[in-house]
């Protein structure tokens, strides 16, 4: 069987890809995900705010105090020698880069527009083969409409597009009033590819503690449903590749987002709850599905299912919410 296909103009030997996340902070995982057939590797998210506070501390600690002691300025090296702002995180691309063939995706994780472009450059310039871009706005205040934060994704994207060479992907959460719209215009602006989704971490509070504290839930095949049926409207309507992500735990559920229009499906739950290995174990279950059924590539598979494709697209739109609701017993 053939799994190969092809993401932000990458040629990969299969649509599995391990998302975002901690399990890419170690170089022997990346490795070991290598080995078990994974086609690229999303790295874990820089934060803008992992950036900010590390320019504010080295700030502080190298000029406190030093209109007392003028001499204390000589006691620090120079500001080119300091490594701030996430050289950790580019000098783990060039680990990765070293330790594995298959390509390296960064991730950019912010909030604003100032320092994307600086470090889309920096990443590109450590060696990833493409940048997604994970941009995460709370729309908290009343008077921010919802155009004026669309606008700011475009202009985010269009700024990183015009400073970078390698292929950038965005990656989407679900929570807006067009998807498709927003879809089409980042479509427009030149992203090689759109995530769809991401998942908002959503805070818990402690009635012991009186604390409001962060809660990690990880996916549930379940949550597949939402990008199922996002990716199969969008396919054929936009140039981006679509990776789909989030309750992906089978060869089953890799299968489906295929069908439905995904070029790669992005993995990252089911990774944490059953180890690395379970990539082998999705692929394999892969390729004996597509010998029974008669396929002989993911590429005949992809879209086959997709909105334009089907026989009754208003599966994917309203009228299926009616069929569901009525047909419950």
């Amino acid at each position: 069987m053939d799994l190969s296909t092809k993401y932000l103009g990458l040629n990969l030997k299969n649509p599995i890809v391990p998302s975002a996340g901690p399990l890419s902070q170690k170089i022997e995982n990346i490795k070991e995900m290598e080995d078990a057939g994974a086609a690229a590797v999303v790295l874990f998210s820089l934060f803008e705010e992992e950036i900010e506070h590390e320019a504010s501390e080295l700030n502080h600690f190298t000029h406190a105090n030093t209109d007392a002691f003028p001499e204390a300025q000589s006691f620090f090296p120079q500001a080119y020698d300091i490594r701030i702002g996430g050289e950790e995180y580019l000098n783990h691309i060039r680990k990765a880069k070293e330790a594995v063939k298959i390509p390296i995706i960064a991730s950019l994780n912010g909030k604003s527009q100032g320092g994307w472009v600086d470090y889309a450059k920096k990443m590109e310039q450590a060696g990833a083969d493409a940048i997604e871009l994970n941009i995460y706005l709370l729309a908290t205040e009343f008077n921010r409409t919802c155009v004026t934060i669309e606008n700011e994704y475009i202009e985010i994207v269009k700024d990183v597009l015009a400073s970078v060479n390698v292929p950038v992907a965005v990656k989407l959460h679900p929570f807006f009033t067009s998807i498709s719209n927003l879809a089409y215009k980042l479509d427009t602006a030149g992203v090689k590819g759109l995530t769809l989704f991401n998942r908002f971490y959503q805070p818990d509070i402690d009635l012991e503690k009186l604390e409001v504290v962060p809660n990690v839930l990880l996916s549930s095949p379940m949550d597949l449903r939402l990008p199922l049926r996002w990716t199969a409207i969008l396919h054929g309507k936009i140039k981006a590749d679509i990776a789909a992500t989030s309750g992906i735990y089978t060869a089953e559920d890799a299968l489906k987002m295929i069908m439905a229009g995904a070029r790669v499906t992005q993995v990252l739950s089911s990774l944490l709850m059953n180890g690395i290995p379970h990539i082998t174990k999705i692929l394999s279950g892969m390729t004996q599905w597509m010998e029974a059924h008669e396929y002989d590539s993911i590429n005949i598979m992809c879209g086959s299912m997709s909105y334009k494709n089907i026989a009754d697209p208003s599966q994917f739109e309203r009228a299926n919410y009616m069929k569901v609701l009525h047909s419950y017993k």
